[in-house]
């Protein structure tokens, strides 16, 4: 075989995926149908949140620790800021389940946080205005990852360790035969004993098991250029999550580029091929996120900055995928991410490495991630 593993998708996934296992010493290839990084995925705009506790489900705080402990890692590696530690606020009304579900959350991994009163809050952080009734869930250790500086950063520990990397280079079909699987693109033919599959939006297209669980939706965020930009700095503005009347919203202080940075999940709902969905947003878009900005977080809500839109690839749980092939044994799935995958980019790498190699086993607990869990939506 030419290769050991063949990794489809150089991006937040794949490229700690190909950092992991060159670790090992396994001749492995990235393929990457855009540019690394580009912007055609969930990756771009600069940053992504990092928070210990996961409302979403306790499950995910074991492998959040593991996650900050190899985001450390890479930045010894590779000398790069990646991790920026700037607390987190979760936010909601007191029985909302957003933060009745970071306080278990917190509670069950005894992890260091405080409860504020959405008052508190906006006293403590000068650039909140939350409603004084909201509770909040501060936790010291949340902040941001450099998103498309940490794609950049796995790619060259894995090429330092041998990995060989093609960017825009369409990947047209694989088929796994026994002992190994061939994989077609725009301009060859690889051979590998085995293949992790992490093409974010595409991921319905490249894998067919996962088309109806594997669900592109469309995203965008702001950068807006706040009236008082000391408010808004990574030692003044801590990561948000936040579940309003509009919505559930997450931001992020000013880092690297101009501008407070914020989105709406859900945005407008719209979903489906990532080939066709808007890439460019538009003034409805920006009238969704001013409206927010100008109610909660009034002194960042100056002109509009940037806009981008992104994809984000959502299942019916809106979990995590990663395992196995349910047909394929040598060929591994990693995600879609549900809009919330990205902090733990580190950890799947590493995770991906263990499917991929050896027994096909790890030690990380992902039992709550498998497959088969949505066999009924399949």
């Amino acid at each position: 075989m030419t290769h050991d593993v063949i990794v489809v998708g150089v991006g937040a996934m794949g490229s700690a995926a190909l950092w992991r296992l060159a670790a090992r010493g396994k001749r492995v290839l990235g393929l990457e149908r855009w540019d690394i990084p580009h912007a055609h995925g969930s990756s771009h705009g600069v940053s992504r949140i990092i928070r210990l506790p996961y409302y979403e489900s306790a499950d995910y705080v074991p492998l959040l620790r593991r996650a900050y402990e190899l985001w450390r890692e890479l930045e010894a590696t590779t000398g790069r800021e990646i991790l920026v530690t700037t607390g987190s606020v979760d936010a909601s009304a007191e029985d909302d389940p957003l933060f009745q579900g970071a306080l278990a959350s917190a509670r069950d991994h005894d992890l260091a946080h405080e409860v504020l009163t959405g008052a508190e809050v906006n006293e403590r952080f000068g650039g909140y205005r939350l409603p004084a009734h909201h509770r909040a869930l501060f936790q010291p250790d949340g902040g941001l990852v450099a998103s498309e500086r940490a794609i950049v950063a796995h790619v060259e520990a894995a090429q330092a360790l041998g990995a060989e990397v093609r960017a825009r280079e369409r990947v047209l079909s694989w088929e796994a035969r026994r002992g190994g699987v061939v994989v077609t693109t725009t301009k060859r033919r690889y051979q590998a004993e085995r293949l992790i599959l992490a093409a974010g939006a595409w991921m319905g297209e490249i894998a067919p098991t996962l088309r109806r669980l594997a669900v592109p939706e469309r995203q965008v965020l702001a950068w807006l250029q706040p009236h008082e930009p000391r408010l808004f700095g990574p030692d003044a503005f801590p990561v948000f999550n936040l579940q309003v009347d509009e919505g559930r919203f997450y931001g992020l202080p000013i880092y690297d580029v101009p501008g407070f940075k914020f989105g709406r999940y859900g945005h407008r709902g719209e979903t489906g091929d990532p080939d066709t969905l808007a890439w460019e947003p538009d003034a409805e878009d920006e009238a969704l996120l001013r409206g927010f900005a100008e109610r909660y977080f009034p002194a960042g809500a100056g002109e509009t900055l940037a806009l981008r839109a992104c994809m984000f690839t959502n299942t019916p749980d809106e979990h995590f995928i990663i395992d196995r092939h349910p047909e394929h044994d040598n060929v591994v799935l990693a995600s879609p991410c549900s809009g919330h995958g990205y902090k733990f980019a580190s950890v799947v790498g590493e995770i991906l490495a263990d499917l991929a190699t050896g027994s096909g086993q790890t030690r990380h607990p992902i039992d709550f991630l498998r497959l088969d869990r949505l066999a009924a939506a399949a």
